[in-house]
């Protein structure tokens, strides 16, 4: 079955002008700030003008272990908020926005597809209003500022050699992943070995997307921590009093993005933190503003329930103090026989073609990813609704298997075939989700603020992750150490690992036990206001494949955009 390519689905939508798609949720035009005909910002005062709505609905979304194409939870968030309408419930969508490394890489862009997306793609996956840009100024004006203190005279006693504030680019760049700056004369800086990582991977991205308003964002900014004396005293942007600067380049981006859904449903498009070192979720102040003003509120979690939903939970919920009603777990047909372990599937190349013939078996064999997804959502309080993204070359045979999996489980489950149907695709999902958010819920964080660092890791690997325990290395201890002796024990942790497992090794597939989780370093956001552990190999700042996506991206005779997927 062929269908239009999501870029001529995107612009073949009859677009609403947005002062309607915002009167849809009570947003009046003057709490609007057009960016052309395809966005607007959203003031600030909507969160003092829209009133408190406590039956709002909060649905997450999130997924099994993904393969490294990823299992369509932009597509599945963006059906099930068009379905919930079509049920006759005001609903908003609240995404990330997708960074422009990926775009012209190999992954593409990140605004849903098929007859479920953000539109226009073009606008949503290149540029947008901006907010990409000024997190990448606003973090390498911070970087600047440090460079120029240092070459001043260091007045503050920085020590060169634990400086840990690097500069950003939206580009996939592998040779900036490490450098030299201040080659010259005298007079052009202090050399120094640094390097780039992707502007999602920025603290500052982390900061916006945790903020509940413009002073918070400048107090979290002040924060920052950007090296440490020859004392081991930290060293903050305030210090560098760069905060101020910092927060006024950002003073837009705070504001959520509003955009529509291919069938005009309302998508507040807001921040995209890195979903391997950072929380990977949307903003807070996105989903407080949709939550005043719509029946429901869905957002996305970045990668799987282990990594986005973990976070969503235990980060964001705790920052934002709201609380979700139900979540959905993506999975996939492809996923689940990857984890039988007798497939490989690799991004940028046609899946096996074993692995499209009809087998419930190996779907089966897979299925200890989905279970303990299931558990993991189920940890935290939270009513867990499993969504079977249906592809083409699935079999009903297939989604039946999954059916049967989840139901024994005790979760509800449904099939939902958005991607060629749009919403009424999604209805059975849908449907499925009204059916759990109207459950009592009894949401809980998996650790208190008082815990020490390590319970909080140990916690998150074993009840999580299913490890046996946690190693440290010397470095990363005498980190933890130093953190809670400069009082930052009481901040969250977000585990920075491989998204392609529940534990730190990618190839092992499925369920892994007995295994230990190592944590070879710990680093600091005390802005963003998490500490976060890093166990493996973690690129953060991602390469060109062999034929990246900007090969096929151009410019036609009329100035339409081609190749854009």
């Amino acid at each position: 079955m062929s269908i239009p390519s999501d870029l001529d689905i995107s612009r073949a939508t009859a677009l609403l002008p947005l002062e309607d798609v915002a009167a849809q949720l009570g947003i009046g035009a003057h709490l609007l700030e057009p960016y052309g005909r395809s966005a607007a910002k959203i003031s600030l005062e909507a969160l003092d003008e829209l009133p408190v709505q406590p039956t709002a609905r909060y649905v997450v979304v999130s997924a099994i272990t993904p393969t490294p194409l990823g299992e369509g939870k932009t597509t599945t968030t963006v059906g099930l908020g068009q379905a919930l309408r079509h049920l006759g419930k005001r609903s908003a969508v609240a995404i990330r926005q997708p960074s422009m490394g990926p775009t012209f890489g190999i992954k593409g862009g990140a605004a849903g597809g098929g007859y479920s997306q953000v539109v226009p793609m073009e606008a949503l996956n290149l540029h947008l209003t901006g907010d990409m840009h000024a997190v990448t100024a606003a973090h390498n004006l911070l970087a600047a500022m440090l460079e120029n203190h240092l070459h001043r005279g260091n007045s503050l006693g920085i020590d060169p050699h634990r400086i840990t504030w690097r500069r950003v680019l939206d580009v996939n760049d592998r040779d900036l992943r490490n450098i030299v700056t201040g080659l010259g004369g005298q007079l052009d800086g202090t050399p120094r070995q640094t390097g780039f990582d992707i502007t999602a991977a920025s603290e500052v991205m982390a900061v916006l997307a945790l903020s509940t308003s413009l002073q918070d964002m400048r107090r979290r900014l002040g924060r920052i921590v950007v090296g440490y004396t020859r004392d081991g005293e930290p060293v903050s942007a305030e210090q560098l009093r760069a905060a101020g600067a910092m927060a006024v380049i950002m003073r837009e981006a705070i504001k959520p993005n509003l955009m529509q859904t291919t069938e005009n449903t309302p998508v507040l498009v807001h921040a995209g933190p890195f979903g391997n070192i950072a929380h990977g979720n949307s903003s807070v102040v996105a989903d407080r503003i949709a939550s005043r003003c719509a029946d429901y509120v869905v957002t996305e979690a970045g990668f799987g329930a282990d990594m986005g939903a973990e976070r969503f939970f235990n980060i964001k919920c705790r920052t934002s103090g709201l609380r979700p009603d139900a979540a959905v777990l993506v999975a996939t047909v492809r996923a689940l026989k990857a984890h039988s372990g007798r497939y490989k599937v690799v991004a940028g190349k046609p899946l096996p073609a074993a692995m499209l013939a009809e087998n419930p078996d190996d779907v089966l064999a897979g299925a200890a990813n989905l279970r303990k997804q299931i558990d993991n959502i189920r940890l935290h309080g939270v009513s867990p609704v499993v969504a079977i993204n249906a592809f083409p070359t699935d079999y009903s045979s297939e989604h039946e298997a999954i059916r049967q999996v989840a139901e024994a489980e005790g979760a509800r489950v449904a099939t939902s075939n958005h991607f060629l149907e749009g919403g009424k695709g999604a209805l059975e999902l849908a449907e499925a989700v009204v059916a759990a958010a109207e459950e009592p819920t009894a949401f809980q964080l998996l650790y208190p603020d008082s815990a020490d660092l390590r319970a909080k890791i140990e916690t998150i690997a074993t009840k999580v992750y299913g490890a046996a325990g946690v190693s440290y290395l010397p470095a990363a201890a005498r980190a933890l150490d130093s953190y809670e002796a400069n009082g930052f024990g009481n901040l969250p942790v977000c585990i920075a690992k491989t998204h392609l497992s529940l534990s730190s090794d990618p190839t092992l597939l499925g369920a892994p036990t007995g295994w230990t989780l190592p944590v070879r370093e710990v680093r600091a956001s005390v802005g963003a206001g998490f500490i976060y552990p890093i166990c493996g190999e973690m690129r953060t700042m991602p390469g060109l494949g062999s034929h990246p996506a900007a090969e096929s991206i151009d410019i036609d005779d009329h100035g339409q955009i081609t190749g854009l997927s």
